[in-house]
């Protein structure tokens, strides 16, 4: 890739915001920007890396550089880091980077160790959260260019085969339901009817008792205003938007939902 090709971001006095920054593409990213003598505010859970990321990058005349050790994890500690930031920021924030993840470590196997999850889901997701939540009013407003990016699982995305041993006990299949417009609680408060266009539960069942029949593990219910096959449509749709660099959620936008409209319902 040629390195001449830059964004707008990467600017000096811009300042950049960074989860992970202590190791990794974290720390990685922290270079480039300090190349690019942005401000850097490092973050990361380990005291010992962000210090040493600190005298990788140490303050000058043009650039100023700080490390806080957080939780991500923990809204209490993003609550906490705000204030410092937005003292020393008042003009906010024009790299936010939420790049921290971690893979815990299991020692009983990932099957019986509920804390695994747990704790990887509270950094991996919840972390993203957290830190949207607390900083993303900061990266607002503004007449310079200024950039959010989230790192994310290309597993999850691409599904790769798990490594799975050769003497697996036999197993129960799997079903993922997945309703569409279905009247419960959820929608009595809204319409004291049902509507014409949403199944019953009862509906729902027999629909997932057929799919389960049938070996399905993904079973998507249609209603009485969508069909399966328009489903299909809107998946397929939602899809190129990763395959055909799209924007997200390309199909909501003004400016892709004509062709959106026609790829879908054919109009």
């Amino acid at each position: 890739m040629d390195s001449a090709f830059t964004h707008a971001v990467f600017r000096q006095g811009a300042t950049a915001l960074i989860t992970g920054a202590a190791s990794g593409i974290g720390l990685a990213l922290a270079k480039r920007c300090y190349s690019c003598q942005m401000n850097l505010i490092l973050l990361d859970k380990s005291d010992d890396g962000l210090q040493q990321a600190l005298q990788q990058f140490p303050s000058t005349e043009t650039i100023t550089t700080t490390g806080h050790s957080i939780d991500v994890s923990s809204i209490d500690s993003w609550r906490s880091l705000v204030p410092q930031i937005e003292a020393q920021y008042p003009n906010g924030i024009d790299l936010l980077v939420l790049n921290a993840g971690t893979g815990v470590k299991s020692n009983k196997g990932y099957r019986k160790n509920p804390e695994y999850f747990e704790k990887t889901f509270a950094i991996n997701t919840l972390g993203y959260r957290n830190g949207t939540i607390a900083i993303l009013d900061m990266v607002k407003d503004s007449n310079e260019a200024r950039a959010i990016i989230l790192t994310g699982s290309k597993q999850g995305i691409t599904n790769p085969p798990p490594a799975i041993p050769p003497t697996m006990p036999p197993r129960p299949p799997l079903h993922l339901l997945v309703p569409g417009w279905t009247y419960t609680d959820l929608y009595t408060t809204a319409f004291k009817d049902k509507p014409v266009g949403a199944w019953t539960s009862e509906q729902v069942i027999d629909f997932m008792i057929q799919g389960m029949a049938e070996g399905k593990f993904y079973i998507m219910c249609p209603d009485n205003k969508v069909s399966e096959e328009l489903d299909r449509k809107r998946i397929m749709w939602s899809i190129n938007d990763l395959l055909k660099g799209q924007p997200p959620l390309s199909r909501w936008l003004e400016e892709w939902a004509g062709k959106a409209k026609k790829a879908i319902y054919g109009e």
